[in-house]
């Protein structure tokens, strides 16, 4: 029988989200990838433990999430009845809809038939009555946003999920859906948005300035750029690699010249500040404190623990910063 950490709260600070009465960990988990069909469910079960054990409250899903859509979901509501179940209560658990999930013109996007059957299959995946945090996964350029952001509104209400977020949406995107929300009384707590060292459009496009300003959180995914910023491709291309694995999300043409003499200056700066260039990145997302929560994905629970050291992780300084930005512009 699984018992957690009694220390597991002494691990990693907790942010509030935007204006919300809900924090999160420093860290979440994704469960994007190495939870679907092709998973090892001992493995699996044994990440979301240590996982919770290092202070990780959140995990963070989609209807999609696999390989095999559904197939995530249908994992961790495995693992929840297996154990981790038993502290629903102490669990944020979120999941999204918006990306094709079945045929026919009502199995994707953002109409409200759509939102509402999706949000059912999920719950009903994972096994729960309700989801912490209900995404929508990607902007609509057909349906009406106030029939998205009143489906949201109503799924709160429904019981179905006690907050509401929107993924991919860009800055004006947020600020359109941030008030129709507030004026039907459910406020948008959370935007997840794609965020790294090598990633900056968040920043470009205003969106994070934006969230801040208004009480809106930012979640960042992809923060180590699917395994760029870390020290897996230092030395080449291991044939483990998802790039040779799997070139659905990084293909080996992303490993240009330019590209490795970034990594390698970024993991010599790392080094001297005495962390692996993962940890930096994941440090530097959460520098300003504008980034609520930063997800990371892992196959493996020793990744988890290296990951969440970055809560001892030491302030960045003017020189660093300004290294940073010549190395990365």
């Amino acid at each position: 029988m699984y018992l957690a950490d009694d220390k597991r709260y002494e691990k990693l600070p907790y942010v509030r989200c935007g204006k919300s009465g809900l924090k999160l960990p420093l860290v979440s988990l994704g469960l994007w990838h190495n939870f679907g069909s092709n998973g090892v469910y001992d493995l699996m079960q044994q990440m979301c433990y240590t996982a919770f054990d290092a202070g990780i409250t959140h995990f963070d899903l989609a209807n999609n999430y696999g390989p095999g859509i559904g197939a995530a979901e249908s994992n961790f509501g495995r693992i929840l009845r297996d154990g981790l179940g038993i502290y629903r209560d102490e669990l944020i658990i979120s999941t999204k809809a918006g990306y094709r999930m079945w045929p026919g013109p009502y199995g994707e996007w953002g109409s409200r038939k759509y939102l509402a059957a999706s949000l059912d299959q999920s719950l009903k995946r994972m096994g729960l009555d309700y989801v912490d945090l209900f995404y929508h996964h990607r902007p609509d350029p057909e349906t009406p946003l106030e029939e998205t952001m009143t489906a949201l509104d109503q799924i709160v209400r429904s019981g179905k999920a006690l907050y509401v977020g929107i993924s991919n949406y860009n800055q004006e995107q947020t600020r359109q859906a941030a008030k129709l929300l507030k004026s039907l009384g459910t406020p948008l707590l959370i935007n997840q948005r794609r965020y790294s060292l090598l990633d900056r459009k968040i920043e470009t496009d205003g969106t994070k300035q934006l969230a801040a300003a208004n009480g809106v959180g930012i979640i960042a995914f992809s923060p180590l750029a699917q395994g760029l910023l870390s020290d897996r491709y230092l030395a080449g291309v291991p044939e483990d690699s998802r790039i040779r694995t799997d070139g659905r999300f990084l293909k080996e043409t992303a490993l240009t010249p330019e590209t490795l003499q970034r990594i390698r200056s970024l993991n010599d700066l790392a080094r001297a500040r005495g962390q692996t260039l993962a940890q930096m990145a994941l440090a530097w997302i959460v520098r300003d404190g504008e980034v609520t929560s930063v997800l990371v994905g892992v196959s493996r629970p020793e990744q988890i623990l290296d990951n969440t050291a970055i809560a001892q992780s030491p302030p960045f300084t003017a020189e660093e910063i300004e290294k940073i930005e010549r190395i990365v512009s």
